[in-house]
């Protein structure tokens, strides 16, 4: 049997509205009360009831971790980091899955009826105008992985696609390639579009010719469908792909089509996702921060719940490149 608030106030000696405000955050109490009815809960093995308390506190802690890609294992090393990042915060995360979804309406209907006190939407692909929705409707809202700006319409957290692009084709002309190619995922996805944009950018600057191709999503299958359509005709020196499990669909296509990498073809990836490290990939790769991301964006969704009218910013990390196996070393 689950062991009342009443049991606890009668084994401390106290009134149930002291052991009420005990365990209310932000409530007045004696420190010699909470010290009795702690050592009672303790003794009888209370814990307070999450959703009563959320009637007295008008708070319910739940906070709505938004995203649409689970079948790149990449977000499940960020879904693992923000739930255990939230929950060590004293949140707690309520995950929704949007894949196919890009209309908001919905998932608004489903969060409101959870009370959610805010909402993550981590997601490299969905417009920033779905989480805006959120905000127009009253909801405090944190970007996870969105699209850089300098006047962000939420509050954004994660890297800038561009300045990757960049790096990515700073490294192909630090290792002597001149034909390279663009294998990102969706065109329709924002980080697609500003990965591109600041590759093809760089790498015409830098002399390089430059062709762009989409795979289908951001997944194994659709990186390695879309490296055998380009084996079909004259591949690049070298590839950038969209994201790492595009680059190791991209990597199976070509050993099975009897191509060493680097010394036929080169791959670099985006996100060091820890499978990209692993024995027999060994993906030369651009490391997203994505501790760090994860932990920013916690802690800016704290100030936000503090104070939900918080005009909207963005932090930006930078990005590395993880040297591995998988394009050319540097030209001497």
């Amino acid at each position: 049997m689950r062991v009342t608030l009443k049991e606890v106030a009668e084994k401390a000696g106290v009134s149930r509205s002291a052991v009420s405000r005990t365990f209310t955050e932000g409530a007045s109490v004696s420190p010699k009360t909470r010290a009795k009815v702690m050592k009672a809960a303790e003794a009888l093995g209370y814990q307070p009831n999450a959703l009563a308390s959320s009637l007295t506190t008008g708070r319910t802690k739940l906070i709505g971790l938004i995203s649409n890609n689970f079948k790149n294992p990449f977000f499940l090393e960020v879904f693992d980091l923000f739930t255990r990042g939230l929950q060590e915060a004293g949140l707690r995360p309520l995950l929704v899955n949007l894949t196919d979804e890009t209309d908001p309406e919905q998932s608004l209907r489903m969060l409101r009826q959870y009370s959610v006190d805010a909402v993550i939407v981590a997601s490299s692909t969905l417009p920033t105008s779905f989480a805006t929705a959120f905000r127009v409707a009253g909801v405090p809202v944190l970007h996870c992985f969105a699209r850089a700006s300098d006047n962000p319409d939420v509050h954004v957290v994660g890297i800038n696609n561009v300045a990757a692009g960049r790096l990515a084709a700073r490294e192909m002309k630090a290792r002597g390639y001149s034909k390279v190619g663009f294998l990102g995922g969706p065109d329709s996805a924002t980080s697609t579009q500003d990965r591109l944009q600041g590759f093809a950018q760089e790498a015409q600057a830098q002399g390089m010719q430059v062709t762009a191709t989409h795979a289908r999503s951001y997944s194994f299958a659709a990186g390695r469908a879309a490296m055998l359509s380009l084996l079909q005709h004259t591949p690049a020196e070298a590839y950038f792909c969209g994201d790492d499990v595009i680059s190791i669909g991209a990597l199976s296509a070509l050993r099975d089509s009897g191509l060493r990498v680097p010394e036929d073809i080169g791959l670099l990836g985006v996100n060091d996702m820890e499978m990209a490290g692993w024995n027999g990939i060994d993906l030369t790769t651009i490391r997203q921060p994505v501790k760090q991301i994860v932990e920013a964006a916690i802690a800016q969704l704290g100030l936000l719940l503090d104070d939900p009218e918080r005009p909207p910013e963005a932090r930006l990390f930078s990005c590395e490149v993880v040297e591995r196996a998988t394009l050319r070393p540097p030209v001497q």
